[in-house]
């Protein structure tokens, strides 16, 4: 029995992670870097208390909300999107507080998109992501290096025919359209990766 037990705490230790929450002002340094420079000093930033739930850091009056790190996952991830997506981004972290799994989040959203229930704007919206590791990345001062972004324009029930989109890139950097047809339909954009 003891036995059992370690190797479930080992698997726990193994497959658990968190670092430390940093102070507000460098959550805030770190999410901005995903936004355009023309958009950093008006946009809402949301973070994490010192329990780690999320919480508005700074509300800005711009068009644009930024996400700072998650400190429950590995790496460094950012990300800021059109303030129209907030509903839909909001109710994906709520659902995954209540415990849901990704991919359940994403099939109960899309449901409730298809109901009415959870409304994505029509006009197209962007989404910006900027990732990087955890050794390129200064706790001090919230400067990430050599980081990798992306972009995504969420087009609700955009199809193959109606973009003239291709669904995966064959050459670098080309756009192409991902969940065609559907009210999670984006166009994705990634620029090669930094040598």
């Amino acid at each position: 029995m003891k036995y059992i037990m370690a190797l479930g705490f080992l698997f726990l230790m193994e497959n658990s992670y968190a670092q430390e929450i940093l102070p507000a002002e460098i959550q805030i340094k770190t999410a901005l870097q995903a936004a355009p420079a023309d958009q950093k000093d008006n946009a809402t930033v949301l973070g994490y208390d010192k329990d780690g739930k999320i919480i508005t850091l700074r509300k800005g009056t711009g068009s644009l909300v930024c996400l700072a790190d998650d400190p429950h996952k590995k790496g460094i991830s950012v990300a800021c999107y059109s303030a129209n997506l907030e509903p839909f981004m909001a109710r994906g972290r709520e659902l995954l507080a209540q415990g849901k799994t990704e991919a359940q989040k994403q099939e109960i959203r899309n449901k409730e998109i298809d109901e009415g229930k959870l409304v994505l704007p029509k006009e197209p919206n962007i989404l910006y992501v900027l990732n990087g590791t955890e050794e390129n990345y200064d706790k001090a001062t919230g400067e990430l290096k050599d980081g990798n972004i992306r972009y995504a324009f969420y087009v609700p029930y955009a199809t193959l025919k109606s973009t003239g989109m291709s669904p995966k890139p064959s050459i670098p950097g080309m756009p192409w359209l991902m969940e065609a047809g559907t009210a999670k339909a984006h166009i994705m954009i990634v620029p090669p990766k930094k040598q």
